[in-house]
Order: C-alpha cells, then sequence, then structure tokens
C-alpha cells in the first residue's frame, strides 16, 4: 500500500519576550503562486497605503507567474517546454537570467543542481503528487535528454537553445527565491526600509521591526509529522538578507516502507540517499539562496560542506548520524551569528 505525505515550509517569526508590535509595525498578506505570502514593514513616515502594497505585491507575483509557473498552461516556460525543436528562443529578461545563475550553480555542484530534471520529476509523480516509482527502463530513456549542457543561454540577446529537443526546464527550484527578491524590491521603491518578506516559507528581512530589535527566524526540525522549532537565527545585518531553506522530508512518498525524497540525483534519475535532512542558506541575493539550498541538499552532508566553505555561503546543515540530527555551520555562518 501506498502512503503519501506531502509537507510544505514553516517558518517562525519570533518577538522577544515582553515585546509588543507597534503600530507602525504593519503586515500584508494573501495567496499567489499556489502558496501564501506574508509581509511584515514598518512604514517610518513612508506614506505608501496598505493598499497600495498589497496591490502591488499581487501585480508582481502575477507577472512572475505568467512567465515561470509549471502549473499555467499560458506561462513562458510552459510554452519553451512545449517546443521541441533546437531553433533559438527568444525569452524573458527573468528567464535569461535565472538561467545563468542556475548554470553557475550546476557547474559548481558538480551538475547535482539540474534544471532540467523536469522529466524525471513528473515520471517520479512530483509535479501532480501522483507518485510511483519508475522503472529503470524508464529512468534510462529519460537520462539522456537531461543536463543544464544541453541548453545554451545566450543573455545578452535573451534567447535559448536546446541543443536536444526533448530538453524540459523546471524553474521551481529557484522562481520563489526570485519571487522574494522582487516584492522586496519594490518595498524598497515604495520607501520602505524595515520589513519581512516571506512566500511559501522563503523568506527576506532587512533592518529591524518596529522596536529596534532583530528579525529572528526559526528553522524547524527536519523531521516529518512533528513540526517544532530547532533553532531561531537572529539577522544582525541591516542589509537585506535572504534566508532560504530546503528539506528532503517535506515533499516525500512511502512506499513498502522505503521513503522516496522529491530531491532526484540528475546522474541517477532516483532520489537522493544519504543522510542530510534540510539545508538553510543566508545570502544578499534570494535567487542565488534558492538555487544554493537545493543544490547543497542534493549533494548531500559531505559534500555541502565542503561547496559551503569553497564558496564561502552561508550554510546550516542538519543531518543524521548514528540516529541522531547533528548540525554543520560554515564558517561565514557562525561568524553572522
Amino acid at each position: 500500500m501506498k502512503l503519501i505525505r506531502w509537507f510544505t515550509v514553516y517558518w517562525v517569526i519570533l518577538a522577544l519576550p515582553g515585546c509588543q508590535e507597534l503600530p507602525r509595525e504593519l503586515k500584508v498578506s494573501g495567496k499567489a503562486q499556489g502558496t501564501t505570502y506574508h509581509i511584515k514593514l514598518v512604514l517610518d513616515g513612508a506614506s505608501t497605503s496598505l493598499e497600495e502594497i498589497q496591490g502591488q505585491v499581487t501585480a508582481t507575483l502575477d507577472e512572475i507567474d505568467s512567465k515561470l509557473s509549471n502549473y499555467r498552461n499560458d506561462s513562458e516556460i510552459i510554452i519553451i517546454n512545449q517546443q521541441e525543436n533546437t531553433d533559438w528562443i527568444t525569452v524573458s529578461q527573468e528567464i535569461a537570467e535565472l538561467l545563468v545563475i542556475a548554470n553557475t550553480v550546476y557547474e559548481r555542484s558538480g551538475g547535482c543542481y539540474d534544471l532540467t530534471v523536469k522529466p524525471l520529476f513528473d515520471l517520479w509523480g512530483f509535479s501532480r503528487h501522483e507518485n510511483r516509482i519508475p522503472t529503470q527502463d524508464e529512468i534510462n530513456a529519460l537520462l539522456p535528454h537531461m543536463g543544464m549542457s544541453l541548453l545554451e543561454v545566450d543573455a545578452t540577446k535573451q534567447r535559448i537553445r536546446k541543443k536536444d529537443p526533448k530538453l524540459k526546464i523546471d524553474l521551481s527550484s529557484i522562481a520563489q527565491g526570485y519571487s522574494v527578491g522582487r516584492v522586496a524590491n519594490h518595498l524598497e521603491v515604495m520607501g520602505i526600509k524595515n520589513y519581512m518578506v516571506e512566500i511559501g516559507g522563503e523568506m527576506m528581512v532587512k533592518g529591524r521591526k518596529a522596536n529596534g530589535d532583530v528579525w529572528r527566524v526559526g528553522i524547524e526540525t527536519p523531521t516529518p509529522f512533528i513540526r517544532k522549532l530547532h533553532k531561531v537565527i537572529d539577522v544582525k545585518e541591516h542589509n537585506a538578507t535572504a534566508i532560504m531553506t530546503a528539506g528532503t522530508y517535506r515533499n516525500f512518498f512511502e512506499e513498502n516502507g522505503q521513503a522516496y525524497s522529491h530531491i532526484l540525483n540528475p546522474k541517477t534519475g532516483r532520489p537522493v540517499t544519504h543522510h542530510l535532512h534540510s539545508v538553510t542558506v543566508m545570502h544578499d541575493d534570494p535567487t542565488w539562496a534558492d538555487a544554493w539550498d537545493t543544490a547543497l541538499l542534493c549533494v548531500g552532508e559531505q559534500g555541502a560542506a565542503r561547496i559551503a566553505e569553497a564558496e564561502r555561503l552561508k550554510v546550516l546543515l542538519i543531518f543524521e548520524d548514528d540516529n541522531e540530527l547533528k548540525e554543520y555551520t560554515s564558517k561565514a555562518f557562525a561568524a553572522s551569528q
């Protein structure tokens, strides 16, 4: 009997004991991109109304969705995936920029971060929550048509070319981080300098709360079924900082007592089998943070630690060792706390 379990990211924003939210610290929330968003902001003299902020956020997320969504048949990326040829395809600036970042992380992660795994993601049923274990023959049939090396990106002319016409692209592992950055940028344009933006669990904060305290972010314990706080991160930087977390325990299914994570190794075509359960990345760019947390989760605890130090990334790893959860913090992350 197959048991399917679905977990979403959750974040906890903590207030220090005895502190109350000041009147000028306001909230905006809603639904978009198949998930929810929550924004805390300190107007601090800005004349922008909450209605205007809500409208800007909604419009921004709708625009991004029209380009990057895997669930809208009219989105730009879906139309690109439907074009099975090797001609140059003109793309939006957003897609060109994301593919350049993705290709860099692909190379620096030894190919473990790969946006062309979409056919595999579909094959395993993770795209529509219709999970199944494919045969090895089914997997083998897809592997030759995958790999970022099969995609040419000309960012200057905003165009891409598939070297293999069957190549498909999935931007979901980087799109939400990009969305967080776009919303944060709109707040900046509107004169808001102190804020917390969270979309589907992906987050960016800047400045301070209304009472002068730092923003505090809770990271959950990476275990299914039990939702509890594992660690609290104090974001001490005044500059904008993204905090992104990816976990193998959040989207998986079980069959015959075996768990299958949605994090797929593009080299084997199968879910990863290491003991790294959670990766949190702090970065000044939410798009890079979103790509890196998935990449590091793919390579496993040893590879993730090595890459984090080589790239000087602020990284918190939570992994299992001798049936216990243990932490690894990169030097850059430790220095920020």
